[in-house]
Order: C-alpha cells, then sequence, then structure tokens
C-alpha cells in the first residue's frame, strides 16, 4: 500500500454524522473483490441525483449540484473532514477502496467506528481523530482553498492560520503508514524466522506432520521409502 508520511491538501467538509459504509459506497456497487472501480460510486446517493449502474460514469449521471463534493469550491480535496461515527454499519473494506480512488488521503473526524477505523490502516487511508472543538473550529474555517498539512511523524495537523493540533496513534499502526506495509507485507518481512520456527516445530512434534494411511504406514515413511529405493 501507499506509505504516509507527510501530506498537505486541500479539505472537504462533509457535515453529517454517522455516515455508514451504504453511504460510502452503496451495496450494488460492490460486484468485485479488486481495490478499483469504485471512486465512481463514491457517496452514489449524495452526489447524483438518478439511479446509477456499475459501469456508468458521472458524466452519465444526473449530478447533485448542492451536494459538497460537486461544488467547484472542494474538487480535488484529498482531505475529508467529518463528524462523529464516520464509517459506521457493515464491515466493507470497499468504503475505503473507494474513498481512496476517489483521492483520499485522509479523513478527519472526533470518532470513527471501529471496523473502518481498522480497515484504514490495512489499505493506506490514514484516520485522524480531533476533539470536537478543534472539528468545530475546522469546519468554520474550511472554504475554497482551505489546506492542511498532516505529519504523520509528529502525529500533527496544521492550519494555514499556523495552528497545530496533535493526534494520537498506535504505535503499530503508525509504523504500518510510515512503511507503507500492510499485514501480509509485515507478516513476510518476518519470512525467515517463519520458516525457522515451522521446521524447529517439524522436528520437535513430527507426529503433527505424519499422515497415517490404512496399512499402517505414514506419508513421511512411504516419502522415505520411496528414496531408499
Amino acid at each position: 500500500m501507499l506509505a504516509f508520511t507527510t501530506h498537505t491538501g486541500a479539505v472537504a467538509p462533509l457535515d453529517r454524522v454517522n455516515v455508514d459504509t451504504d453511504q460510502i459506497i452503496p451495496k450494488q456497487y460492490l460486484k468485485s473483490i479488486k481495490r478499483t472501480g469504485f471512486g465512481d460510486y463514491l457517496f452514489d446517493g449524495w452526489r447524483f441525483l438518478d439511479e446509477g449502474s456499475i459501469g456508468m460514469t458521472p458524466n452519465e449521471r444526473a449530478i447533485n449540484h448542492d451536494f459538497v463534493l460537486n461544488s467547484p469550491d472542494y474538487q480535488g480535496a484529498s482531505i475529508l473532514l467529518a463528524r462523529d461515527n464516520f464509517g459506521c454499519g457493515s464491515s466493507r473494506e470497499h468504503a475505503v477502496w473507494a474513498l481512496q480512488e476517489f483521492g483520499f488521503r485522509a479523513v478527519i473526524a472526533p470518532s470513527f467506528a471501529d471496523i473502518f477505523y481498522g480497515n484504514c490502516f490495512k489499505n493506506g487511508l490514514l484516520p485522524i481523530v480531533l476533539d470536537h472543538k478543534i472539528i468545530d473550529q475546522l469546519f468554520a474555517e474550511t472554504q475554497s482553498n482551505f489546506d492542511l498539512k498532516i505529519d504523520l511523524h509528529s502525529q500533527s495537523v496544521e492550519t494555514p492560520g499556523g495552528d497545530i493540533f496533535t493526534f494520537d496513534i498506535d504505535p503499530v499502526l503508525k509504523e504500518k503508514m510510515l512503511s507503507g506495509m500492510d499485514d501480509i507485507d509485515m507478516t513476510l518481512a518476518e519470512r525467515e524466522l517463519i520458516e525457522q520456527f515451522e521446521a524447529g516445530h517439524r522436528t520437535r512434534q513430527p507426529w503433527l506432520f505424519e499422515r497415517a494411511f490404512g496399512d499402517g504406514t505414514t506419508a513421511e515413511s512411504n516419502s522415505t521409502e520411496g528414496k531408499e529405493s
């Protein structure tokens, strides 16, 4: 996944609480396990006035010009500012994939649903929790060309006016984002140790790896006999 160290980007304010994953990416578009192809349907029920289908592009849809992400002021935004309990609902990773493909690198909110929060770190989208008063301030200040600078090393968010807000993050999750390593990458990084453990495990408890046949022999004994003959 793409590493996250520092990022400066425009902010789009989504002033709604309890935004669930079906609102982020509706269920009718979840026809693929690939991580691409979902950005066109992000917030589908809010961005468009008509009912879409897989394969339709935004240019073929009736645009809801009252929705914030369709406003010219927030085109190209890469930081989403949200309210409480963002990402609640079902545990679909597609919600994170859709946000990323649309262009978002981070979501800032006072709270996140637990599963969505974890899925963000599995895919390289940085979820930042800030106090309600700070979120209120950012919503009040956010306007066209309002950029925030996020520094994951210092765990800080800086406004154009010079205000700096720090956020907490689990050290393991922070390292994942900084290195750009997902769970599989981190496991493979320990491949040598895993192979050493498996070899020792087989030596210490060989009976766990023996598969008995009806004649009383085992897969391993048959393999040995075959080599000797």
